[in-house]
């Protein structure tokens, strides 16, 4: 018989250092793994369920006694737990037996909402029939059921909303409101108050007064130029919408109401229920005003006229589709060149095409 003893030494040899490399690696992935740790400190490791199977599968052949050795992110019982969870998981009919009628569809419950919040005096009927038109079948006692769940009163007592109320009846809405602006004078730097009012439908601006003291006899002489029967802003209107300042006096309101100009005042501290005015104020000061060191209330006033032309020809605004608030009537010329209109020493920049 050949004597095979040199080729078992050799494969022994061989075994031996294939088996040190491989505990070499171990050990240093095992390092590595615990100064990984040290970085988190206290912080928990999150894992992911599918890093939990990896780990569970990986780790169920080893055993506990090796994963004692080997394992630094979490405990040999976890993994095995894991392990343990995953082949239930397998054996376990995925199949659930759900008791009763099935639930209504998330966004069917949205669209009765939907219908009964932007429509106060829509009952359980009309909303049927307009969730027919749009492909869905629902009952009345459904209808009624969603409402009830969602805090929505019955049609007779469910109020209007105030942003419902804005929409339907914007073309004859306004909305006014004051801000102030530093401006130096001879006396030093002085606060001037500035009054505008607001078209909801096209959104635009009257600066309706500037002055530093906006007392009665000045909220008066207002009121008188904005329901003038000629060219008054507010003469087609039938609502003003005013937040709580008491700048805006009982004789201001009484004016109005002579007319026929409704004063609808805010709730307090509740900007966003005279949004438009508070977005228009925004507006002229980063734009214009705060880009201006102003020199009496003459400068105040060029600049504001100045804005307000450039506002309601030249800026197109996003509320209305970004159409310009006063277009021109001419068509726009086919040429390629285009030019830049200024207003303000550039301050105010727009452009157009040219012949």
């Amino acid at each position: 018989m050949v004597d095979n003893f040199p080729l078992r030494l050799l494969l022994a040899t061989f075994g031996g250092w294939v088996n040190r490399r491989q505990a070499q690696a171990i050990e240093y992935l095992v390092e590595e793994n615990r100064v990984l740790k040290e970085h988190l400190g206290n912080n928990r490791l999150r894992l992911t369920d599918d890093q939990r199977r990896r780990l569970a599968a990986k780790g169920k052949p080893l055993g506990r006694r090796l994963l004692d050795k080997v394992a630094t992110i979490v405990t040999p019982d976890t993994i095995l737990r894991w392990h343990r969870k995953l082949i239930a998981a397998h054996h376990t009919y995925p199949h659930k037996t759900r008791l009763g009628r099935p639930g209504l569809m998330k966004s069917i419950r949205e669209l009765i909402v939907r219908m009964a919040t932007e429509n106060a005096s829509w009952g359980y009927l009309r909303i049927q029939g307009e969730m027919q038109k749009v492909g869905h079948c629902v009952a009345r006692t459904t209808i009624a059921a969603t409402l009830k769940n969602n805090g929505i009163a019955p049609s007779p007592d469910r109020p209007t909303s105030w942003g419902t109320f804005l929409k339907s009846h914007a073309d004859v809405i306004a909305a006014a409101d004051f801000f102030t602006v530093d401006v130096w004078t001879k006396r030093g730097l002085v606060t001037h108050y500035v009054l505008f009012v607001i078209h909801h439908a096209t959104r635009a601006v009257h600066i309706a007064g500037v002055t530093p003291h906006p007392n009665s006899a000045f909220m008066a002489q207002v009121a008188r130029n904005l329901t003038d029967s000629v060219d008054g802003f507010l003469h087609d209107m039938q609502f003003l919408v005013v937040d709580n300042d008491t700048l805006f006096t009982k004789q201001f309101c009484g004016t109005l109401a002579y007319a026929g100009v409704e004063v609808t005042r805010t709730a307090i501290q509740a900007p966003n229920m005279n949004a438009f005015a508070e977005r228009w104020v925004q507006t002229v000061k980063r734009e214009c005003l705060s880009k201006l060191i102003l020199f009496g209330e003459r400068h105040l006033r060029r600049a504001l006229n100045e804005f307000v032309a450039h506002y309601h020809k030249q800026r197109p605004h996003q509320g209305i589709r970004n159409d310009l608030i006063e277009p021109s009537s001419n068509a726009p010329p086919n040429g390629d060149r285009v030019v830049v209109d200024e207003r303000l020493g550039g301050l105010l920049r727009s452009y157009r095409r040219t012949a």
